[in-house]
């Protein structure tokens, strides 16, 4: 049986409204329990005593199509001349909506954990179509490269963190091997991540009905292009290299089924790849964002302990 269509009313791809009402009254202390994890309202420049930002920097090439920015989350540490581990983050939006606005909570809170982090916009679908949003990926990828030096960034640690749509892109650019044709012309060894925290993921689009979203991210249904809807799919283009990946997914998705996550992650054992799945109980996909501060707390622990010292 497929799931239902990858079709999202309300902002970062909402779960059905039926399924949410019900449980309002239980989930409201865990919603407010997630949000509370994570500094809101934050300045344009000064988080606080340990981290800093710096709003609006372009990290796309000069000859790029649209001009694409970040927001950059640095600890503050100017008495440490030590490398740190970095984090791309990426939002969700089912690749056509939102901002980085989204993720910046979640930025600063792994700028406050001694993370580098790099929190984009891509561009959007239908203008542009897949793979358009992991060429962007790469480029950023690229750009911390460059600016590894400037930051302290040990570009042997750049960890990926996403939510739905967002980690579904981030879910892909990490499982690219030399030979597959998504890793060029944009991609190669600098596009590599150490590890993943993804949240909500959509990992294989072949199990999803043909819904409108997912039509003008790939460019047809799936019976017009099944061949792009496979390279679309992480699951699907899983090869020899993979880094080690925490999800965490709502136990009560009904937009992203867990089955998503679960799948991914026995393909990621049966190759020996280090992996953990976090359910989190009754939650829908807009609601385990929303109450995810816990499993980020878990994701990142996991991924340091895999990450290892400098």
């Amino acid at each position: 049986m497929r799931a239902a269509s990858f079709l999202p009313r309300s902002p970062l791809l909402s779960p059905l409204r039926w399924m949410v009402r019900p449980l309002a009254a239980l989930l409201l202390p865990l919603l407010v329990a997630g949000c509370a994890a994570y500094p809101l309202g934050l300045d344009d420049t000064t988080t606080g005593a340990d981290t800093r930002r710096l709003n609006d920097v372009t990290y796309s090439p000069e000859d790029w199509p649209e001009v694409l920015q970040a927001d950059i989350h640095l600890p503050f540490t100017p008495d440490d001349p030590s490398l740190r581990p970095a984090a791309l983050v990426v939002h969700g939006g089912g690749w056509q909506r939102r901002s980085r606005e989204d993720m910046d909570a979640i930025a600063a809170r792994l700028a406050q954990r001694g993370f580098v982090a790099i929190n984009i916009d891509h561009r959007f679908a239908p203008t542009y179509r897949f793979p358009a949003q992991l060429h962007d990926l790469q480029q950023a990828m690229h750009w911390l490269h460059d600016q590894a030096e400037r930051y302290r960034i040990d570009t042997d640690r750049i960890i990926g963190v996403g939510y739905s749509s967002g980690a579904h892109l981030l879910s892909l650019l990490a499982v690219i091997d030399p030979d597959n044709p998504l890793d060029r012309p944009h991609g190669g060894p600098e596009a590599r991540l150490a590890g993943v925290l993804a949240g909500g993921t959509p990992t294989d689009l072949l199990k999803f009905d043909d819904g409108r979203l997912l039509k003008d991210f790939i460019g047809g249904t799936q019976a017009e292009r099944p061949e792009r809807y496979r390279l679309a799919s992480p699951l699907r283009q899983l090869g020899k290299m993979a880094p080690p990946f925490f999800f965490f997914h709502g136990s009560a998705d009904g937009l992203v089924p867990v089955e998503h996550a679960e799948d991914f992650q026995a393909a990621l054992r049966d190759r020996g790849v280090a992996t953990r799945l976090e359910r989190l109980a009754l939650r829908g996909h807009y609601t385990a964002f929303l109450s995810a501060g816990p499993a980020i707390e878990a994701g990142l622990d996991f991924l340091e302990q895999q990450l290892g010292s400098p």
